[in-house]
Formats: structure tokens, sequence, C-alpha cells
């Protein structure tokens, strides 16, 4: 009896134990919007990341609208979340959303767009200003100097749009004409619109740099096959490098947001183990082309 209480006893301990030790975090990943493959790759990565850590990751779409994204903040904290991963609508309206996370004491990761104001732990993302650039030599090359160009801009106040415009201008000052230059916020459909409009507005258009795939995709299918006109995208989602193999997008550079969701989790994880982690980790970029 007393063999059998003790090995009892035992079982338990070991089994607490086991508990403890394998005990899952709980992380929370706000997502601008889940209506673009990018971001729905990002989550797939961070999902895949997750499932092998046996950790909790709740995801919530923001939809594009900065107050939903603070209100799915405000969800997480009362959730009870160790760590917060944020992908920001816009990267000044996120303050608001990473400041309740910073009074409520869990950290905060920021990945692909980063948080102008706020405490934040760690921003994962590709370099956008070495991949604008990059765009931007690309057709430099193809092209030639003096060609002119149209620049299709992300969101305004997103460091991506911003980042990727600045190293595209970097080398198209003095080099490229830039006949036009206008935000169609990320979106396939506002890239096909705001392109057809540059189309009428400019008698001649050598290229097209889009600072993603979506508006790239876009302003092709506007140019459809009556123009010559390069084009160049931004992000290698899935449509983007089968547009590039069938000789429709120019190029299109390659961030890898299946692993910048999965090093948001890791990073979760490191940060729950109360080990130090970079400020900021960087994900490495290539050109695609045909």
């Amino acid at each position: 009896m007393k063999k059998t209480l003790k090995l009892l006893v035992v079982g338990l301990c070991i089994g607490m134990m086991s508990t403890v030790a394998f005990a899952k975090g709980k992380v929370g990943l706000v997502i601008s919007t889940l209506n673009n493959p990018f971001f729905v790759d990002l989550k797939e990565g961070a999902q895949d990341e997750a499932k092998k850590l046996d950790m909790e990751l709740i995801v919530l779409d923001s939809q594009n609208d900065p107050a939903k994204e603070l209100s799915n903040v405000e969800d997480l904290i009362v959730r009870g979340v160790d760590v917060i991963l944020i992908n920001p609508t816009d990267s000044d309206a996120v303050y608001r959303a990473v400041k309740n996370a910073n009074r409520s004491k869990v950290p905060v990761v920021t990945l692909d767009r980063g948080a102008n104001r706020g405490k934040v732990v760690t921003h994962i993302a590709s370099d956008n200003a070495a991949g604008g650039k990059m765009a931007g030599e690309f057709i430099l090359k193809k092209l030639g100097k003096g060609a002119k160009i149209v620049e299709l801009e992300g969101i305004p106040g997103t460091t991506a749009a911003r980042d990727r415009g600045k190293g595209f201008n970097e080398v198209a000052k003095g080099n490229l004409d830039v006949v036009g230059r206008q935000a169609a916020d990320f979106d396939r459909t506002k890239g096909l619109n705001v392109m057809e409009n540059m189309i009428q507005a400019q008698p001649k258009i050598d290229g097209v740099f889009a600072h993603n795939d979506e508006m790239a995709l876009g302003a092709l299918k506007a140019i459809g096959n009556n123009k010559n006109i390069l084009v160049v995208g931004f992000d290698a989602t899935a449509d983007a490098v089968k547009s590039v193999e069938k000789g429709g997008l120019a190029a299109t550079v390659a961030q890898q947001p299946k692993l910048i969701g999965s090093q948001g989790v890791e990073t979760a994880n490191r940060i729950m183990k109360g080990e130090k982690t970079p400020k900021f980790i960087p994900v490495e970029l290539k050109l695609i082309t045909k």
C-alpha cells in the first residue's frame, strides 16, 4: 500500500513537472488585412510555427481599419495573451493599440510594417528600402536613363510604402523620369483604376514600379496587350510569380511572408522565456525575374 501510494505521488509530481515544462504560451496575431495573399502567407507561417512549438495562437483581422485594429488589441489583452504580434494597418495610427499593450505590460512585436511610436520589443521585416532600390536598379538596367516611370504607392503612412518608395527614388533621382506618382493603397482594383488614369494622363510611359504585387497586377490588367510597358512589383506572391513566369510582370521583389510570420512566433517564444531579442530582425530579399 505504501509502495503504491509512493508511486502515485511520484507519478503526480512528474505529471505536474511535465505540465510546467510543456505549458503553452498564448500569442495574439493582429493582421492588417486577410484580403491580401501576402498577409495570408504571413498568417500561415505564424500558424505553422505555433503548431511546432505547441503554442496557442489567436489570429484577428483588422480589415485595414485602425479602429478595428485597436479593438482587436484590446480583445487580446482581455484574453490574457503573453505577447502581441501586430502587422499595423498604419504606422502612425497603430500607436494607440501599442500604447494600450504597453500600459498592460504585454510585449509587442511588429511584423512587416513598423510602429512610428510606442514601445516595440522587436520589429521583423524585410529591408523595404533595399527592395525598392533593387526594383529601381532593375528598371534602370532594363529601360536605361531617362525612362518615363509611374510609381504606384502603397497605403500612405505605412513604413512599407515609405521605405519602398524611398529606396526606389534613391535610384530614380537623376536617372529615371517619374512622370506619375499616386497611392493605390496596396489594392489590385485601385492599382487598375489608378493605372488607367495614368495611361490617359501621360502620353508616354515606359515602366511601372508598384509598391506591392496586387497593385502591379492591377496595373498590368489596365495596360493590357496594347502597350509595351515594363511592370515591377514587390512581395513575390504566388499570382505575381506566375505572372513573371508567363512574361506578364517583368519582376517582383521577393519577400518571405511565411518566414516573417514564423519568425514572429519564434521571437514571441523567446520573449516568454525571458530571452533578449534584437530590435530589428531582417528577412532576406531577392529579385524574381523570368
